[in-house]
């Protein structure tokens, strides 16, 4: 089925799932929403951030896809069961897939948990965890620095080194073998994040798992598309800023990108 994959974003941290996405399913289009504009989400109040979900959701409706990813922490805490009620196509989003990547690579089943205010504070890991490991220790870490430096543009740039650093401080005296990097934008960060935490200590995304998850859907359904895809990228905020980062993130020549506005009636 030729028809898009949507993928929703606070900003471009999604796209560290996309790009999962497109490596391990080369064939399948997708139509990702980065809202930019409005970006961080993880300290606006829970009813903003199922607002803004909702209409990036409904915008990629229209635009006829065939499953949704909820591809931001903060959003699938507050939006992912309200979502999944009213489409008729597949949401899923990216704190279950994140838990499962941890449980499967903890030892000593002792987890850090690394995310924006909002995911913290909605206990969605601790959850998520709890439902497949009761025994499991987590420990969560909010890191409000990490998404407005990716958002920048200004990972690669010498100040970023010192604020992943300084961010992740609180952490020298916990015990942990997994670092569950619960942002989709905080694997652009992840090799800084690494040389805090050492070698000792394995640092996960939850984007292989979601994209596990997409194929598993899609060919269930018989949904699995076989042409060559024309990705489209739609950004609330700078679109040069946005195509920049998606460029370098995904390695891609030529990336379509497009402001879009979004309403409350969207």
């Amino acid at each position: 089925m030729e028809a898009p994959i949507g993928v929703i974003d606070s900003g471009v941290g999604g796209l560290t799932v996309a790009k999962e996405i497109m490596r391990l399913l080369p064939n399948e289009k997708i139509y990702y929403i980065g809202d930019t504009a409005r970006c961080p989400y993880g300290p606006r109040p829970r009813h903003e951030v199922r607002n803004f979900t909702w209409q990036m959701a409904k915008a990629l409706e229209r635009k006829g896809i065939k499953l949704l990813v909820i591809a931001c922490n903060t959003a699938t805490a507050v939006a992912l069961h309200s979502l999944q009620k009213y489409f008729s196509v597949p949401v899923i989003g990216v704190v279950n897939p994140g838990a499962r990547a941890a449980i499967k690579n903890t030892k000593r089943h002792e987890v850090a948990v690394l995310a924006t205010r909002g995911t913290v504070e909605s206990g969605a890991y601790e959850e998520a965890i709890a439902s497949l490991s009761s025994s499991t220790h987590v420990v969560p870490l909010a890191c409000p620095t990490f998404v407005p430096l990716v958002e920048s543009g200004e990972y690669k740039s010498s100040v970023a080194r010192g604020i992943v650093h300084e961010g992740l401080k609180p952490l020298r005296d916990e015990s942990f073998d997994t670092v569950i990097l619960g942002c989709t934008h905080y694997p652009i960060l992840q090799h800084y994040i690494e040389e805090v935490v050492g070698e000792h200590v394995t640092v996960l995304s939850s984007a292989e798992e979601t994209a596990k998850d997409v194929q598993e859907i899609l060919a269930q359904r018989g949904e699995l598309a076989i042409g060559t895809p024309q990705h489209k990228f739609f950004a609330t905020g700078s679109v040069p800023i946005f195509k920049d980062i998606a460029e370098d993130w995904l390695k891609l020549e030529q990336t379509e990108v497009a402001r879009i506005k979004l309403t409350s009636s969207d």
